[in-house]
């Protein structure tokens, strides 16, 4: 079997993460930084990509590797249409939606956008996997207490449904015949319920709903988000930077690093102690409602994301889920990088097949 090397493409708003695999293996990580000296001279996301791209060049090349060897480039999805779970080729359609924002603008819209620019320029396939926007809800699950507002799925599916394979595994059983919850907990939180290989329910992690984060604001009460939307103190942009970005933590004491208010409350202060047991009790009642989606019939609750890193959060969610009869498996972090490039190698290996964005 012939040498894969793929070249993995993950943006974010102040960095850009870069990965080589050959194969299976991660040849080389780096995490290129972009200082706010650096971003301040662009005024558009879009405005960034050739300073991007041409960091990522430089490190490629620094770090001992040629594009020319590149075999395929995997890059994170961006905000995308509602799509089924799986690899998809880049294309002109998707490559349009995610530069004019059609679904949303994000720093990971970027991702496809400089992967294409590559491919074309070296003559290689590149994909996507597992945008955060794959939609595998019930149709049951969508519905809200307001005709005409469907709940949505935006999640941190790409991380979830690699975890969710390995935990499956781990129980010596298919993905596709498991019941899993999965909670990603890292700037958002989401808690997906897995029946049998799709998550047929989900809380919206960037904008909607759930358990409050380090940033972002989660469930709020109805009427006091309306009386605040008309108060005239915010406009809409405000708003929603309020719900994603200010929300959570941010909101309560200033920071959105979770580690940090985890010390300050294992050292005594009241407030951090406070909000940091708030957003593992909501965690704990979302995991719950998961565990009513599934009936109760859970093969193994899943913690994943930055947070999971903690074992003072872990222990205090198992500390409420003790009604739930299910293990409990940890994944610490993100694995971004290497879903993608597994994702990605499966098609490359023909054992599995892409999709179309346009179909």
């Amino acid at each position: 079997m012939k040498d894969e090397l793929i070249l993995v493409i993950n943006p974010g708003s102040t960095s850009t993460k870069i990965a080589i695999f050959r194969n299976e293996n991660n040849e080389m990580q780096k995490n290129i930084a972009h200082s706010s000296e650096e971003l301040q001279h662009f005024k558009t996301l879009f405005d960034q990509l050739e300073f991007r791209k041409d960091k990522i060049i430089s490190t490629i090349t620094s770090s001992g590797y040629s594009l020319d060897d590149i075999t395929a480039i995997a890059s994170r999805g961006g905000v995308l249409k509602p799509l089924t779970s799986g690899v998809y080729p880049f294309s002109n359609q998707m490559i349009e939606d995610l530069r004019t924002g059609r679904y949303m603008l994000h720093a990971s819209n970027l991702g496809a956008v400089i992967g294409q620019q590559l491919c074309q320029q070296y003559q290689i396939p590149g994909f996507i996997a597992d945008p955060v926007t794959v939609d595998e809800m019930e149709d049951i699950s969508r519905i809200s207490g307001m005709n005409g507002m469907q709940r949505k799925s935006i999640w941190h599916a790409l991380n979830q449904k690699h975890v969710a394979r390995k935990a499956a595994q781990k129980l010596n059983k298919r993905y596709e015949d498991t019941n899993l919850i999965v909670v990603h907990m890292g700037g958002g939180i989401s808690v997906g319920v897995h029946r049998k290989g799709k998550c047929t329910d989900v809380n919206n992690a960037l904008n909607g709903d759930g358990p409050f984060s380090s940033e972002r604001a989660g469930t709020l009460p109805s009427l006091g988000l309306v009386d605040l939307c008309f108060s005239g103190q915010y406009t809409h942009a405000e708003m929603k930077k309020l719900l994603a970005g200010r929300g959570g933590m941010v909101s309560h004491l200033g920071t959105n690093n979770a580690k940090d208010v985890e010390d300050r409350s294992e050292n005594g202060e009241e407030e951090p102690r406070t909000i940091m047991n708030a957003m593992i009790y909501q965690s704990a009642k979302e995991i719950g409602r998961a565990a009513a989606a599934l009936k109760g019939k859970v093969d193994s609750i899943v913690f994943t994301g930055g947070m999971a890193y903690s074992p003072v959060i872990v222990r205090q969610l198992e500390a409420h889920l003790g009604f739930i009869q299910a293990p409990y498996d940890v994944y610490p972090g993100e694995h971004e990088m290497e879903a993608l490039a597994l994702n990605i190698l499966e098609v490359l290996r023909d054992q599995t097949k892409a999709k179309s964005y346009e179909g």
